[in-house]
């Protein structure tokens, strides 16, 4: 993040179970490290995991010039626009995808993030990188292209998120504890895998991104009222740099109904 030391997890790190294909091993980190919560939300039992209605049947298709991009990547802020935009689904599995992974994964790491998606270094495709541990050489450097939720579970976790794209900004998100998602690794490969902890809460901070949902979306009243002001300030940012008006405001919007992971 830019303003506030990186948050790193206080709790202990969830393993990630494979389910089919072994995962893809290239280098990762949008969204800043995650600090617990002190009062966790209680739920009683695991329910049984629910299906998720994100459906690829009306996905366009990524085209190769989709892909194209000039280094070195840079994070794009809210209220950019392309935050907002239409995800294209990748088709072309070749060493520009590969090459744009490694830049990604690059930009994470120098920016102190342990996840992040495509939409936010400005390339509108359905591809997020990272690494829970947050480490160039440790952990597990994670891809996943053209990624859908299958299950999540109904147990709820709330943590403390923060965002690169909202440097500066954190607070509590509810969500899910566990997901299992089906993909494709940066060679094209279909796998499945069931994350819970940490990594659960990474990918569905990324998912959404491709879904062009943003975390302030998923915070109660109380939490967002908290950061109102540090929003307006990001719009009035934007407004300053590119000489044009905030394509969203805070103050005025009404709230999203959001799909997905329990709300």
């Amino acid at each position: 993040m830019a303003s506030l030391p990186c948050l790193r997890p206080i709790h202990p790190l969830v393993l990630l179970h494979h389910c089919g294909s072994a995962l893809p091993s290239i280098s990762n980190r949008c969204f800043n490290h995650f600090s617990s919560s002190q009062n966790r939300p209680r739920t009683g039992r695991t329910r049984a995991m629910a299906k998720v209605g994100f459906s690829p049947a009306q996905d366009q298709v990524a085209s190769l010039g989709d892909l194209e991009f000039v280094s070195p990547l840079k994070i794009v802020e809210y209220p950019d626009p392309k935050l907002r935009a239409k995800n294209k689904r990748i088709v072309n599995f070749d060493d520009n995808l590969k090459k744009l992974v490694h830049e990604m994964f690059d930009v994470m790491y120098r920016t102190e993030g342990i996840g992040l998606s495509a939409p936010q270094v400005g390339i509108n495709v359905q591809l997020m990188v990272f690494n829970p541990v947050g480490e160039r050489g440790e952990g597990e450097e994670i891809v996943l292209v053209n990624p859908r939720v299958n299950k999540y579970s109904k147990k709820l976790l709330l943590y403390d998120e923060g965002c690169l794209s909202f440097p500066g900004i954190n607070g509590d998100v509810k969500r899910p504890e566990s997901v299992k998602i089906d993909a494709r690794d940066v060679n094209g490969a279909r796998f499945s895998i069931s994350l819970s902890g940490l990594p659960a809460r990474i990918f569905q901070h990324e998912f959404d991104h491709l879904q062009g949902v943003l975390f302030f979306e998923r915070m109660t009243e109380e939490v967002l009222d908290s950061i109102r002001g540090q929003l307006q300030a990001l719009e009035t940012k934007y407004e300053g740099l590119t000489g044009l008006p905030s394509p969203e405001k805070i103050e005025s919007s009404r709230r999203r109904k959001v799909a997905g992971f329990g709300k």
